[in-house]
């Protein structure tokens, strides 16, 4: 402690660092996750959480973060879910806290900024400790779309619609990402191709054991559809991977919104999925003082805007903004890269414009092959960008997410589990 407050003065004292030198440097008042876990990813509606609702889904998430984390529950003074379909997330999050284990002093809270919305409540909680509301803060992203949608049930005031822009955020997300494919000439081969890659991606991270740190069993309920019957299970796999899938197989299936063009998939498009991830943290002061783990440095995390009809190209606009934040190249000063893909359009898009190394991005596969849970998705890839970074020993990690109605997000951070 002691050594580390010298180094915080004299840092203040010598001339300023800049790039992976500033961000990697370690200091009391860092930001810092003391455990990032989530559970497996499930298919919707069908899936192992299909008759699992989100308030057990977050309660039994939170309980495994008081088991793992050994940290006394009445330390933790916040807890932030981000959640995109539910209006009841904030009852449901402040019950499911108090029933896990943490007490009445807890706080608790939701956010929604669609699908960006687990890495807004890891921002809230960051922010909270950083301006010294709080000291130790629990961010959640989930989210159970066997329950229902985001979907609009009627349309906007008629004066709202009078402006375009407005009338365009109530375009679906698919008839965005023909948008995007058509706006942009990303056709349907390179869409599939590179859906492609994800499943066989996500295949060999399952079958060798990648995942296995990120996700804990969640034991549960589930209904045969046709008796009704009840069956406890353990679930502890990601249901979303498809073994064996090829460019050819992907070829093959039917556009999903024939009426906005005839690109995107089933097969080259996010799955439909339930799940959650948590986020723990503090200060590096505080994680020292309690002899916690440091599994990485929260850095920054920024929001940008854009277009609502072409929503999906946003990480290629949130992402130069935030690196410039803090001096950094994305070609030679990133290692990790978690990137959603929403729609496979939008992946392409953003990897040739942004000229990613396709072999940092998604090593584990995406959304495409594992699943995206509107809410847990922000969080989720914080989880497992760690944890590849850990397997390769690599430091800097980025995330990003296009958001629906033409907005993005983007985060920095650093893993210190070399």
């Amino acid at each position: 402690m002691a050594s580390e407050r010298l180094n915080s003065i004299l840092s203040h004292l010598s001339p300023s660092k800049s790039g992976v030198a500033a961000i990697t440097q370690k200091n009391p008042d860092d930001i810092v996750i003391t455990l990032a876990i989530r559970t497996p990813l499930t298919k919707g509606f069908k899936g192992g959480f299909k008759d699992t609702g989100l308030d057990f889904m977050i309660y039994s998430l939170m309980k495994k973060v008081i088991e793992k984390s050994r940290l006394d529950p009445q330390m933790v003074e916040d807890i932030c879910l981000g959640n995109v379909s539910n209006g009841k997330a904030a009852y449901l999050v402040r019950a499911a806290s108090l029933a896990a284990g943490f007490p009445n002093t807890t706080a608790a809270s939701s956010v929604n900024r669609f699908c960006s919305s687990g890495l807004k409540a890891v921002q809230d909680i960051a922010n909270q400790i950083s301006n010294g509301s709080i000291e130790i803060g629990l961010a959640i992203g989930a989210e159970s779309m066997s329950e229902g949608s985001d979907r609009l049930e009627k349309p906007f005031h008629e004066e709202i619609l009078q402006n375009q822009e407005a009338k365009d955020c109530m375009q679906p997300m698919g008839q965005t990402s023909e948008n995007v494919g058509r706006d942009f000439n990303i056709s349907r081969e390179s869409q599939d191709r590179y859906a492609a890659q994800s499943y066989q991606r996500a295949e060999r991270a399952q079958k060798a054991g990648w995942f296995d740190d990120e996700i804990v069993p969640i034991k549960t309920v589930v209904k045969d559809p046709k008796t009704g019957e009840e069956h406890h299970v353990t679930i502890s796999k990601d249901e979303g991977p498809r073994w064996g899938t090829t460019f050819e197989s992907l070829s093959k299936v039917r556009p999903a919104f024939p009426q906005f063009g005839d690109k995107s998939t089933g097969g080259n498009s996010s799955q439909v999925t339930d799940g959650a991830a948590a986020i723990l943290m503090m200060k590096r002061s505080k994680a020292i003082a309690l002899n916690q783990p440091i599994l990485g440095k929260f850095v920054g995390a920024t929001v940008a805007g854009l277009a609502p009809r072409i929503m999906g190209i946003g990480p290629s606009i949130a992402i130069p903004k935030l690196l410039s934040k803090f001096n950094l190249n994305l070609q030679t000063d990133i290692d990790i890269i978690e990137l959603n893909e929403a729609f496979a359009s939008m992946a392409v898009y953003c990897l040739n414009t942004l000229q990613i190394d396709h072999s940092k991005m998604n090593i584990r596969g995406g959304a495409i092959a594992l699943g995206h849970p509107l809410g847990a998705t922000g969080a989720r890839q914080i989880v497992t960008g760690l944890s590849e970074c850990r397997r390769q020993r690599k430091k800097i990690l980025l995330t990003s997410m296009c958001v629906g109605t033409g907005q993005a997000m983007s985060g920095l951070f650093v893993n210190e589990q070399l």
